[in-house]
């Protein structure tokens, strides 16, 4: 749920490609990118659901969610 701002989907893809070659655990990358999209767009709320296809046919999936302080979902 947006606020006032937005992200254009050209930066969000190359941010994301950004973290192609750092070496960090999923959940950490997960709360990075929450946090860092929670500080530029200050969203009513955001849930982020990052899904990561590594080699050896392990799958993650970690979600993460902000919400705006006295926001109520209606």
């Amino acid at each position: 749920m947006p606020d006032r701002l937005c992200v254009e989907l050209k930066s969000l893809k190359l941010y994301i490609w950004s973290y192609r070659d750092k070496g960090a655990f999923h959940e950490a990358v997960t709360n990075q990118i929450l946090g860092d999209l929670v500080a530029a767009i200050k969203p009513r709320y955001l849930r982020l659901e990052a899904r990561f296809n590594v080699r050896g046919g392990i799958y993650t999936t970690v979600v993460a969610e902000h919400r705006k302080r006295g926001w109520k979902q209606v």
